[in-house]
Protein backbone atom coordinates (compact mmCIF):
# COMPACT_ATOMS: atom_id res chain seq x y z
CA UNK A 1 0.00 0.00 0.00
CA UNK A 2 2.93 2.33 0.64
CA UNK A 3 3.84 2.03 -3.04
CA UNK A 4 0.77 3.96 -4.19
CA UNK A 5 -1.81 5.65 -1.97
CA UNK A 6 -4.53 6.10 -4.61
CA UNK A 7 -7.16 7.62 -2.34
CA UNK A 8 -9.55 8.64 -5.15
CA UNK A 9 -10.16 4.94 -5.85
CA UNK A 10 -11.16 4.43 -2.22
CA UNK A 11 -13.84 7.13 -2.54
CA UNK A 12 -15.21 5.79 -5.85
CA UNK A 13 -14.79 1.99 -5.69
CA UNK A 14 -17.23 1.33 -8.58
CA UNK A 15 -16.39 4.17 -10.97
CA UNK A 16 -14.17 3.32 -13.95
CA UNK A 17 -13.51 6.96 -14.83
CA UNK A 18 -12.61 7.91 -11.25
CA UNK A 19 -10.18 5.02 -10.99
CA UNK A 20 -8.66 5.87 -14.38
CA UNK A 21 -7.99 9.34 -13.01
CA UNK A 22 -6.86 8.34 -9.54
CA UNK A 23 -4.88 5.12 -9.92
CA UNK A 24 -1.18 5.67 -9.36
CA UNK A 25 -0.18 2.42 -11.07
CA UNK A 26 -2.76 1.93 -13.84
CA UNK A 27 -4.16 5.43 -14.43
CA UNK A 28 -3.31 9.12 -14.45
CA UNK A 29 -2.40 9.15 -10.78
CA UNK A 30 -4.19 12.33 -9.74
CA UNK A 31 -3.54 12.78 -6.02
CA UNK A 32 -1.67 9.46 -5.76
CA UNK A 33 1.52 9.49 -3.70
CA UNK A 34 4.02 6.88 -2.57
CA UNK A 35 5.71 6.67 0.83
CA UNK A 36 8.35 4.15 -0.26
CA UNK A 37 11.73 5.52 -1.37
CA UNK A 38 11.86 2.87 -4.10
CA UNK A 39 8.69 4.42 -5.56
CA UNK A 40 10.46 7.77 -5.72
CA UNK A 41 13.93 6.84 -6.96
CA UNK A 42 13.47 3.64 -8.99
CA UNK A 43 13.30 5.20 -12.45
CA UNK A 44 14.34 8.86 -12.35
CA UNK A 45 17.02 8.52 -9.72
CA UNK A 46 17.14 10.58 -6.55
CA UNK A 47 15.19 13.85 -6.82
CA UNK A 48 17.59 15.34 -4.27
CA UNK A 49 20.42 15.18 -6.81
CA UNK A 50 18.69 17.15 -9.59
CA UNK A 51 18.82 20.96 -9.84
CA UNK A 52 15.51 22.66 -9.24
CA UNK A 53 15.13 23.99 -12.79
CA UNK A 54 15.55 20.44 -14.16
CA UNK A 55 12.87 19.19 -11.79
CA UNK A 56 10.60 21.99 -13.01
CA UNK A 57 11.20 20.95 -16.64
CA UNK A 58 10.37 17.32 -15.81
CA UNK A 59 7.22 18.45 -13.97
CA UNK A 60 6.06 20.61 -16.89
CA UNK A 61 6.63 17.83 -19.42
CA UNK A 62 4.94 15.25 -17.23
CA UNK A 63 1.88 17.44 -16.61
CA UNK A 64 1.51 18.20 -20.31
CA UNK A 65 1.75 14.58 -21.46
CA UNK A 66 -0.14 13.00 -18.56
CA UNK A 67 -2.87 15.55 -17.89
CA UNK A 68 -3.31 17.33 -21.23
CA UNK A 69 -2.20 15.24 -24.21
CA UNK A 70 -3.24 11.78 -22.98
CA UNK A 71 -6.76 12.71 -21.71
CA UNK A 72 -7.52 14.67 -24.90
CA UNK A 73 -6.48 11.74 -27.10
CA UNK A 74 -8.36 9.27 -24.92
CA UNK A 75 -11.67 11.08 -24.64
CA UNK A 76 -11.60 12.03 -28.31
CA UNK A 77 -11.12 8.30 -28.96
CA UNK A 78 -7.99 8.83 -31.08
CA UNK A 79 -6.85 5.48 -32.51
CA UNK A 80 -9.86 3.78 -30.82
CA UNK A 81 -8.34 4.74 -27.47
CA UNK A 82 -11.42 3.91 -25.38
CA UNK A 83 -11.19 0.29 -26.48
CA UNK A 84 -8.05 -0.12 -24.37
CA UNK A 85 -6.88 0.93 -20.89
CA UNK A 86 -5.82 4.56 -20.64
CA UNK A 87 -2.42 3.52 -19.22
CA UNK A 88 -0.96 0.12 -20.02
CA UNK A 89 2.10 -1.50 -21.57
CA UNK A 90 0.04 -4.45 -22.86
CA UNK A 91 -0.29 -5.09 -26.60
CA UNK A 92 -3.89 -5.38 -27.87
CA UNK A 93 -6.05 -6.51 -30.76
CA UNK A 94 -8.71 -4.25 -32.27
CA UNK A 95 -11.31 -5.80 -29.92
CA UNK A 96 -9.42 -4.85 -26.76
CA UNK A 97 -8.09 -8.35 -26.03
CA UNK A 98 -4.44 -9.06 -25.31
CA UNK A 99 -2.52 -9.73 -28.51
CA UNK A 100 -1.45 -13.36 -29.01
CA UNK A 101 2.23 -12.89 -29.86
CA UNK A 102 3.04 -16.59 -30.05
CA UNK A 103 0.55 -16.99 -32.90
CA UNK A 104 2.56 -14.76 -35.24
CA UNK A 105 6.08 -16.14 -34.55
CA UNK A 106 7.52 -19.01 -36.57
CA UNK A 107 9.92 -21.65 -35.27
CA UNK A 108 12.96 -19.42 -35.95
CA UNK A 109 11.51 -16.47 -33.98
CA UNK A 110 10.74 -14.55 -37.18
CA UNK A 111 7.45 -12.92 -38.13
CA UNK A 112 4.93 -15.20 -39.81
CA UNK A 113 3.37 -12.65 -42.18
CA UNK A 114 0.34 -14.81 -43.02
CA UNK A 115 -0.41 -15.40 -39.35
CA UNK A 116 -0.02 -11.69 -38.60
CA UNK A 117 -2.46 -10.72 -41.34
CA UNK A 118 -4.92 -13.25 -39.94
CA UNK A 119 -4.46 -11.97 -36.35
CA UNK A 120 -4.85 -8.35 -37.43
CA UNK A 121 -2.93 -5.15 -36.62
CA UNK A 122 -1.44 -4.52 -33.20
CA UNK A 123 -2.80 -1.69 -31.03
CA UNK A 124 -1.30 0.23 -28.10
CA UNK A 125 -2.89 2.00 -25.17
CA UNK A 126 -3.27 5.76 -25.53
CA UNK A 127 -0.41 6.60 -23.24
CA UNK A 128 1.93 3.97 -24.70
CA UNK A 129 1.42 5.38 -28.20
CA UNK A 130 1.94 8.96 -26.99
CA UNK A 131 5.10 7.89 -25.18
CA UNK A 132 6.65 6.77 -28.46
CA UNK A 133 5.66 10.04 -30.09
CA UNK A 134 7.23 12.01 -27.26
CA UNK A 135 10.35 9.86 -27.63
CA UNK A 136 10.58 10.86 -31.31
CA UNK A 137 10.29 14.53 -30.34
CA UNK A 138 12.87 14.26 -27.53
CA UNK A 139 15.52 12.96 -29.94
CA UNK A 140 15.25 15.81 -32.45
CA UNK A 141 14.89 18.31 -29.58
CA UNK A 142 18.20 17.11 -28.12
CA UNK A 143 20.08 17.59 -31.40
CA UNK A 144 18.62 21.05 -32.10
CA UNK A 145 18.94 22.25 -28.49
CA UNK A 146 22.60 21.29 -28.21
CA UNK A 147 23.35 22.84 -31.59
CA UNK A 148 21.65 26.16 -30.77
CA UNK A 149 22.63 26.63 -27.14
CA UNK A 150 25.98 24.83 -26.97
CA UNK A 151 27.24 24.60 -30.56
CA UNK A 152 29.75 27.45 -30.24
CA UNK A 153 30.96 26.16 -26.89
CA UNK A 154 31.52 22.66 -28.33
CA UNK A 155 33.46 24.11 -31.24
CA UNK A 156 35.66 26.28 -29.04
CA UNK A 157 36.34 23.46 -26.60
CA UNK A 158 37.18 21.15 -29.49
CA UNK A 159 39.76 23.63 -30.83
CA UNK A 160 41.15 24.26 -27.37
CA UNK A 161 41.68 20.54 -26.76
CA UNK A 162 44.47 20.60 -29.38
CA UNK A 163 46.16 23.60 -27.81
CA UNK A 164 47.94 24.32 -24.55
CA UNK A 165 45.37 25.84 -22.23
CA UNK A 166 45.21 27.25 -18.73
CA UNK A 167 44.45 24.60 -16.13
CA UNK A 168 42.08 25.06 -13.20
CA UNK A 169 43.03 24.13 -9.63
CA UNK A 170 41.58 20.62 -9.91
CA UNK A 171 43.52 19.81 -13.07
CA UNK A 172 46.76 21.18 -11.61
CA UNK A 173 46.39 19.03 -8.51
CA UNK A 174 45.64 15.94 -10.62
CA UNK A 175 48.74 16.46 -12.75
CA UNK A 176 50.92 14.88 -10.06
CA UNK A 177 49.32 11.49 -10.78
CA UNK A 178 50.09 9.28 -13.75
CA UNK A 179 47.37 9.71 -16.38
CA UNK A 180 45.56 6.86 -18.12
CA UNK A 181 47.05 6.45 -21.62
CA UNK A 182 44.48 6.86 -24.37
CA UNK A 183 45.58 3.62 -26.00
CA UNK A 184 44.18 1.74 -22.98
CA UNK A 185 40.71 2.99 -23.85
CA UNK A 186 41.21 2.36 -27.56
CA UNK A 187 42.33 -1.22 -26.93
CA UNK A 188 39.33 -1.97 -24.71
CA UNK A 189 36.99 -0.42 -27.30
CA UNK A 190 38.41 -2.42 -30.20
CA UNK A 191 38.58 -5.70 -28.26
CA UNK A 192 34.96 -5.37 -27.13
CA UNK A 193 33.70 -4.47 -30.59
CA UNK A 194 35.59 -7.43 -32.05
CA UNK A 195 34.23 -9.77 -29.36
CA UNK A 196 30.69 -8.51 -29.98
CA UNK A 197 30.98 -8.97 -33.73
CA UNK A 198 32.32 -12.48 -33.19
CA UNK A 199 29.47 -13.37 -30.79
CA UNK A 200 26.82 -12.05 -33.19
CA UNK A 201 28.32 -13.95 -36.10
CA UNK A 202 29.03 -17.21 -34.28
CA UNK A 203 25.64 -17.27 -32.51
CA UNK A 204 23.73 -15.65 -35.33
CA UNK A 205 20.89 -18.19 -35.12
CA UNK A 206 20.19 -17.00 -31.58
CA UNK A 207 21.19 -13.32 -31.67
CA UNK A 208 20.06 -12.66 -35.28
CA UNK A 209 22.12 -9.44 -35.54
CA UNK A 210 24.63 -9.32 -38.47
CA UNK A 211 28.11 -7.85 -38.06
CA UNK A 212 27.24 -4.57 -39.76
CA UNK A 213 24.48 -4.05 -37.19
CA UNK A 214 27.06 -4.08 -34.40
CA UNK A 215 29.18 -1.45 -36.15
CA UNK A 216 26.15 0.74 -36.87
CA UNK A 217 25.00 0.53 -33.24
CA UNK A 218 28.48 1.50 -32.00
CA UNK A 219 28.53 4.43 -34.42
CA UNK A 220 25.19 5.70 -33.08
CA UNK A 221 26.45 5.44 -29.49
CA UNK A 222 29.64 7.36 -30.31
CA UNK A 223 27.81 10.15 -32.18
CA UNK A 224 25.18 10.76 -29.50
CA UNK A 225 27.38 10.49 -26.39
CA UNK A 226 28.50 14.13 -26.67
CA UNK A 227 25.10 15.90 -27.07
CA UNK A 228 23.33 13.70 -24.56
CA UNK A 229 26.30 13.98 -22.20
CA UNK A 230 25.91 17.77 -22.27
CA UNK A 231 22.22 17.51 -21.35
CA UNK A 232 23.10 15.11 -18.53
CA UNK A 233 25.85 17.37 -17.19
CA UNK A 234 23.50 20.36 -17.03
CA UNK A 235 20.26 18.75 -15.82
CA UNK A 236 21.14 15.32 -14.34
CA UNK A 237 18.55 13.86 -16.75
CA UNK A 238 19.68 11.58 -19.59
CA UNK A 239 17.52 11.43 -22.75
CA UNK A 240 17.43 7.91 -24.14
CA UNK A 241 18.32 6.47 -27.53
CA UNK A 242 16.16 3.41 -27.07
CA UNK A 243 13.40 4.45 -29.47
CA UNK A 244 15.60 5.71 -32.32
CA UNK A 245 17.86 2.63 -32.19
CA UNK A 246 14.79 0.37 -32.35
CA UNK A 247 13.34 2.47 -35.15
CA UNK A 248 16.50 2.39 -37.30
CA UNK A 249 17.17 -1.35 -37.10
CA UNK A 250 13.44 -2.09 -37.33
CA UNK A 251 13.29 -0.43 -40.75
CA UNK A 252 16.60 -1.82 -41.99
CA UNK A 253 16.19 -5.35 -40.65
CA UNK A 254 12.47 -6.06 -39.97
CA UNK A 255 11.07 -9.27 -38.57
CA UNK A 256 13.94 -10.10 -36.19
CA UNK A 257 13.02 -9.28 -32.57
CA UNK A 258 16.23 -10.52 -30.92
CA UNK A 259 18.38 -8.61 -33.42
CA UNK A 260 16.37 -5.49 -32.63
CA UNK A 261 17.00 -5.81 -28.91
CA UNK A 262 20.70 -6.53 -29.38
CA UNK A 263 21.03 -3.45 -31.56
CA UNK A 264 19.19 -1.41 -28.93
CA UNK A 265 21.56 -2.61 -26.20
CA UNK A 266 24.72 -1.96 -28.23
CA UNK A 267 23.50 1.47 -29.36
CA UNK A 268 21.55 2.85 -26.41
CA UNK A 269 22.98 1.11 -23.34
CA UNK A 270 26.56 1.64 -24.55
CA UNK A 271 25.92 5.39 -24.67
CA UNK A 272 24.32 5.35 -21.22
CA UNK A 273 27.23 3.41 -19.77
CA UNK A 274 29.70 5.81 -21.38
CA UNK A 275 28.01 8.75 -19.66
CA UNK A 276 27.98 6.91 -16.34
CA UNK A 277 31.68 6.18 -16.83
CA UNK A 278 32.33 9.89 -17.39
CA UNK A 279 30.32 10.78 -14.28
CA UNK A 280 32.52 8.48 -12.21
CA UNK A 281 35.71 9.99 -13.62
CA UNK A 282 34.39 13.48 -12.96
CA UNK A 283 33.69 12.53 -9.34
CA UNK A 284 37.16 11.03 -9.05
CA UNK A 285 38.63 14.20 -10.58
CA UNK A 286 37.06 16.40 -7.90
CA UNK A 287 37.94 13.97 -5.11
CA UNK A 288 41.56 13.74 -6.35
CA UNK A 289 41.51 9.97 -6.84
CA UNK A 290 44.43 8.82 -9.03
CA UNK A 291 43.16 8.28 -12.61
CA UNK A 292 44.76 4.85 -12.96
CA UNK A 293 43.17 3.74 -9.69
CA UNK A 294 39.80 4.92 -10.97
CA UNK A 295 40.36 3.12 -14.25
CA UNK A 296 41.20 -0.21 -12.59
CA UNK A 297 38.24 0.14 -10.22
CA UNK A 298 35.98 0.56 -13.25
CA UNK A 299 37.43 -2.44 -15.07
CA UNK A 300 37.39 -4.78 -12.06
CA UNK A 301 33.93 -3.59 -11.03
CA UNK A 302 32.57 -4.22 -14.51
CA UNK A 303 34.00 -7.75 -14.62
CA UNK A 304 32.58 -8.60 -11.20
CA UNK A 305 29.20 -7.13 -12.12
CA UNK A 306 28.99 -9.24 -15.29
CA UNK A 307 29.29 -12.50 -13.34
CA UNK A 308 27.02 -11.31 -10.49
CA UNK A 309 24.28 -10.19 -12.88
CA UNK A 310 24.48 -13.34 -14.96
CA UNK A 311 24.48 -15.59 -11.88
CA UNK A 312 21.58 -13.73 -10.30
CA UNK A 313 19.48 -13.85 -13.45
CA UNK A 314 20.24 -17.55 -13.92
CA UNK A 315 19.28 -18.31 -10.32
CA UNK A 316 16.04 -16.32 -10.54
CA UNK A 317 14.91 -18.00 -13.76
CA UNK A 318 15.70 -21.44 -12.36
CA UNK A 319 14.05 -20.97 -8.95
CA UNK A 320 11.15 -18.54 -9.37
CA UNK A 321 8.14 -20.21 -11.05
CA UNK A 322 6.30 -18.10 -13.64
CA UNK A 323 8.76 -15.23 -13.22
CA UNK A 324 7.69 -12.12 -15.15
CA UNK A 325 4.38 -13.79 -16.09
CA UNK A 326 1.62 -11.53 -14.77
CA UNK A 327 -1.18 -13.83 -15.93
CA UNK A 328 0.05 -17.17 -14.55
CA UNK A 329 -0.03 -16.35 -10.84
CA UNK A 330 -0.24 -13.63 -8.23
CA UNK A 331 3.54 -13.51 -7.89
CA UNK A 332 5.23 -10.22 -7.05
CA UNK A 333 7.87 -10.98 -9.71
CA UNK A 334 6.11 -8.95 -12.42
CA UNK A 335 9.31 -7.52 -14.01
CA UNK A 336 7.83 -4.24 -15.36
CA UNK A 337 11.03 -3.12 -17.11
CA UNK A 338 11.54 -6.50 -18.77
CA UNK A 339 7.91 -6.56 -19.89
CA UNK A 340 8.33 -3.23 -21.69
CA UNK A 341 11.61 -4.49 -23.17
CA UNK A 342 9.78 -7.54 -24.52
CA UNK A 343 6.93 -5.40 -25.88
CA UNK A 344 9.48 -3.23 -27.68
CA UNK A 345 11.01 -6.31 -29.31
CA UNK A 346 7.57 -7.18 -30.71
CA UNK A 347 6.70 -3.64 -31.82
CA UNK A 348 10.01 -2.65 -33.39
CA UNK A 349 11.63 -6.00 -34.16
CA UNK A 350 9.04 -8.67 -34.87
CA UNK A 351 6.24 -6.66 -36.48
CA UNK A 352 8.62 -3.77 -37.35
CA UNK A 353 7.92 -0.02 -37.45
CA UNK A 354 6.64 0.06 -41.01
CA UNK A 355 3.61 -2.04 -40.01
CA UNK A 356 2.93 0.16 -36.96
CA UNK A 357 4.38 3.66 -37.52
CA UNK A 358 4.96 3.50 -41.28
CA UNK A 359 2.81 3.53 -44.39
CA UNK A 360 1.41 0.07 -43.53
CA UNK A 361 0.59 0.96 -39.93
CA UNK A 362 -2.07 2.54 -37.77
CA UNK A 363 0.12 5.13 -36.05
CA UNK A 364 1.76 6.81 -39.06
CA UNK A 365 0.75 10.32 -37.90
CA UNK A 366 2.86 9.91 -34.73
CA UNK A 367 5.94 10.61 -36.88
CA UNK A 368 4.99 14.31 -36.87
CA UNK A 369 6.42 14.40 -33.33
CA UNK A 370 9.88 14.40 -34.94
CA UNK A 371 9.14 17.81 -36.47
CA UNK A 372 7.57 19.15 -33.28
CA UNK A 373 10.63 18.19 -31.27
CA UNK A 374 12.93 19.99 -33.70
CA UNK A 375 10.88 23.19 -33.67
CA UNK A 376 10.41 23.45 -29.88
CA UNK A 377 14.06 24.32 -28.94
CA UNK A 378 14.17 26.81 -31.81
CA UNK A 379 11.22 28.71 -30.29
CA UNK A 380 12.95 28.81 -26.90
CA UNK A 381 16.19 30.00 -28.51
CA UNK A 382 14.39 32.78 -30.40
CA UNK A 383 12.59 33.83 -27.22
CA UNK A 384 15.89 33.99 -25.31
CA UNK A 385 17.34 36.23 -28.05
CA UNK A 386 14.24 38.45 -28.16
CA UNK A 387 14.13 38.87 -24.37
CA UNK A 388 17.75 38.61 -23.17
CA UNK A 389 16.92 40.11 -19.76
CA UNK A 390 14.56 37.22 -18.97
CA UNK A 391 17.12 34.69 -17.80
CA UNK A 392 14.48 32.11 -16.89
CA UNK A 393 13.80 31.48 -20.59
CA UNK A 394 17.23 29.86 -21.00
CA UNK A 395 16.33 27.46 -18.19
CA UNK A 396 13.63 25.91 -20.37
CA UNK A 397 15.34 22.73 -21.51
CA UNK A 398 13.19 21.18 -24.23
CA UNK A 399 14.99 17.79 -24.40
CA UNK A 400 14.27 17.28 -20.69
CA UNK A 401 10.78 18.78 -20.82
CA UNK A 402 9.66 16.83 -23.89
CA UNK A 403 11.39 13.61 -22.82
CA UNK A 404 10.16 13.84 -19.23
CA UNK A 405 7.92 10.77 -19.52
CA UNK A 406 10.53 8.70 -21.35
CA UNK A 407 10.61 6.17 -18.51
CA UNK A 408 6.83 5.60 -18.64
CA UNK A 409 6.06 2.72 -18.85
CA UNK A 410 7.47 0.88 -16.90
CA UNK A 411 7.44 3.88 -14.56
CA UNK A 412 3.94 4.86 -13.45
CA UNK A 413 2.19 8.07 -12.49
CA UNK A 414 2.89 7.67 -8.77
CA UNK A 415 6.63 7.37 -9.45
CA UNK A 416 6.59 10.73 -11.17
CA UNK A 417 4.21 12.65 -8.92
CA UNK A 418 6.08 11.64 -5.77
CA UNK A 419 9.47 12.31 -7.38
CA UNK A 420 8.34 15.79 -8.41
CA UNK A 421 6.90 16.59 -4.97
CA UNK A 422 10.10 15.57 -3.17
CA UNK A 423 12.22 17.38 -5.77
CA UNK A 424 10.29 20.61 -5.34
CA UNK A 425 10.40 20.41 -1.55
CA UNK A 426 14.16 19.84 -1.47
CA UNK A 427 15.11 22.10 -4.36
CA UNK A 428 12.86 25.06 -3.60
CA UNK A 429 11.64 25.15 -0.03
CA UNK A 430 14.72 23.78 1.69
CA UNK A 431 17.24 25.60 -0.50
CA UNK A 432 15.36 28.89 -0.20
CA UNK A 433 14.87 28.88 3.57
CA UNK A 434 17.76 26.72 4.80
CA UNK A 435 20.48 26.73 2.12
CA UNK A 436 23.09 25.86 4.73
CA UNK A 437 21.37 22.54 5.45
CA UNK A 438 20.81 21.86 1.75
CA UNK A 439 24.45 22.43 0.85
CA UNK A 440 25.72 20.43 3.79
CA UNK A 441 23.42 17.42 3.97
CA UNK A 442 21.44 17.10 0.72
CA UNK A 443 23.65 14.57 -1.09
CA UNK A 444 24.44 12.75 2.14
CA UNK A 445 20.71 12.31 2.74
CA UNK A 446 20.20 11.09 -0.84
CA UNK A 447 22.97 8.51 -0.49
CA UNK A 448 21.69 7.40 2.91
CA UNK A 449 18.19 6.80 1.55
CA UNK A 450 19.53 4.81 -1.42
CA UNK A 451 21.77 2.71 0.85
CA UNK A 452 19.02 2.18 3.39
CA UNK A 453 16.66 0.98 0.66
CA UNK A 454 19.24 -1.52 -0.63
CA UNK A 455 20.09 -2.90 2.81
CA UNK A 456 16.43 -3.13 3.83
CA UNK A 457 15.57 -4.98 0.62
CA UNK A 458 18.26 -7.58 1.32
CA UNK A 459 17.27 -7.82 4.99
CA UNK A 460 13.58 -8.33 4.24
CA UNK A 461 14.37 -11.00 1.68
CA UNK A 462 16.75 -12.93 3.94
CA UNK A 463 14.52 -12.71 7.03
CA UNK A 464 11.05 -13.01 5.48
CA UNK A 465 11.08 -13.73 1.75
CA UNK A 466 13.49 -16.65 1.93
CA UNK A 467 11.24 -18.31 4.53
CA UNK A 468 8.03 -17.48 2.62
CA UNK A 469 6.77 -15.42 5.57
CA UNK A 470 4.12 -12.87 4.57
CA UNK A 471 1.09 -11.04 5.92
CA UNK A 472 -2.33 -11.52 4.34
CA UNK A 473 -4.23 -8.27 4.87
CA UNK A 474 -5.97 -5.54 2.89
CA UNK A 475 -2.87 -3.33 2.89
CA UNK A 476 -1.15 -5.76 0.52
CA UNK A 477 -3.23 -4.38 -2.37
CA UNK A 478 -0.70 -2.32 -4.30
CA UNK A 479 -3.17 0.16 -5.74
CA UNK A 480 -6.75 -0.66 -4.82
CA UNK A 481 -7.99 0.41 -8.25
CA UNK A 482 -9.20 -2.78 -10.01
CA UNK A 483 -11.27 -0.87 -12.59
CA UNK A 484 -8.52 1.52 -13.71
CA UNK A 485 -7.50 -0.79 -16.58
CA UNK A 486 -11.02 -1.20 -17.92
CA UNK A 487 -12.00 0.09 -21.37
CA UNK A 488 -14.86 2.57 -21.71
CA UNK A 489 -15.83 1.92 -25.35
CA UNK A 490 -19.29 0.54 -25.92
CA UNK A 491 -19.64 -3.20 -26.34
CA UNK A 492 -16.07 -4.14 -25.32
CA UNK A 493 -16.10 -7.11 -22.96
CA UNK A 494 -13.20 -7.57 -20.54
CA UNK A 495 -13.29 -9.92 -17.59
CA UNK A 496 -13.83 -8.07 -14.32
CA UNK A 497 -14.94 -4.85 -16.02
CA UNK A 498 -18.42 -3.37 -16.45
CA UNK A 499 -19.89 -3.43 -19.96
CA UNK A 500 -20.65 0.01 -21.43
CA UNK A 501 -23.67 0.06 -23.73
Amino acid sequence: MLTSLSWICWIFPKSVVAQQLGSGLYGLGIGAIGLDWSTISSYLGSPLASPWFATANVAAGYIFVMYVLTPICYWLNVYSAKTFPIFSDTLFTSTGQEYNITAIIDSNFHLDVAAYEKEGPLYLSTFFAMTYGVGFAALTATIVHVGLFHGREIWEQSKASFQEKKMDIHTRLMRKYKQVPEWWFVCILLVNIAATVFACQYYNDQLQLPWWGVLLACGIAIVFTLPIGIITAITNQTPGLNIITEYIIGYIYPGYPVANMCFKVYGYISMTQAITFLQDFKLGHYMKIPPRTMFMAQIVGTLIACFVYLGTAWWLMENIPDICDTTASNSVWTCPSDTVFYDASVIWGLIAPRRIFGDFGTYEAVNWFFLGGAVAPLLVWLASKAFPSQEWIRLINMPVLIGATGMMPPATAVNYTTWIIVGFLSGFVVYRYRPDLWQRYNYVLSGALDAGLAFMGVLLYLCLGLENISLDWWGNDLDGCPLASCPTAQGIKVEGCPLFT
